[in-house]
C-alpha cells in the first residue's frame, strides 16, 4: 500500500469519528436558539439569543426581544423540515449542540447575521463576522440597546 493511500485511510477513519449526528424533521421552536425535533432538544451552536422574557430598547421604548427572536426563527423555518448536524455529546441541560439548516441555509448564521442572536464567543468563533455585519447594519438587536443574553441570565 502506498503512503498516500494509507494516509487517506487514516484521515477518513479520524474524520468518521468527528462526523456529526444528523437529526432531521419538523421542529418545534422553543426560543431563538433552541429547537426540538421529535424528542431531541437542540441548542443552536455558537449563538446566543435573548431569553423569552428579556427586554431590549429601541427608539427609547422597551420591547420583548426574546419573543422577537423566537418569532423570527419560527417565521424563517415556516413549515420546512430542518436538518441539524449535532455533536454526539449533550450539554448539561441534555440538549444536543448543533448547526441547523433549511436545505443549505445555516439557520444559526441567519439568526446572528440578521441581529436576532449574537455570536456566543465563549463557545465558538464561527459567527463573529455575521455579528459584525448585523452590528454595522444596525439589524435586529443592534438597532437599539440590549444586555448580552448571558449577562441577562445571570442578573435574572
Amino acid at each position: 500500500m502506498t503512503k498516500l493511500i494509507l494516509i487517506t485511510i487514516i484521515l477518513l477513519t479520524l474524520n468518521a469519528k468527528v462526523i456529526a449526528n444528523e437529526i432531521y424533521g419538523f421542529p418545534i421552536i422553543t426560543d431563538g436558539d433552541t429547537i426540538k425535533i421529535s424528542n431531541n432538544k437542540i441548542r443552536l451552536h455558537g449563538i446566543d439569543a435573548p431569553e423569552k422574557n428579556q427586554k431590549c430598547t429601541k427608539n427609547k421604548k422597551k420591547y420583548n426581544c426574546g419573543v422577537v427572536a423566537t418569532k423570527a426563527l419560527i417565521n424563517k423555518i415556516g413549515k420546512n423540515a430542518v436538518k441539524c448536524l449535532t455533536k454526539k455529546k449533550k450539554d448539561r441541560y441534555n440538549r444536543y449542540i448543533g448547526i441547523c439548516f433549511i436545505e443549505q441555509q445555516d439557520l444559526n448564521k441567519w439568526m446572528v447575521r440578521n441581529g436576532y442572536a449574537i455570536s456566543y464567543r465563549r463557545y465558538s468563533k464561527d459567527y463573529i463576522l455575521d455579528e459584525e455585519y448585523a452590528k454595522i447594519n444596525k439589524l435586529g438587536l443592534w438597532s437599539g440597546t440590549f444586555l448580552k443574553p448571558e449577562k441577562w441570565r445571570k442578573l435574572n
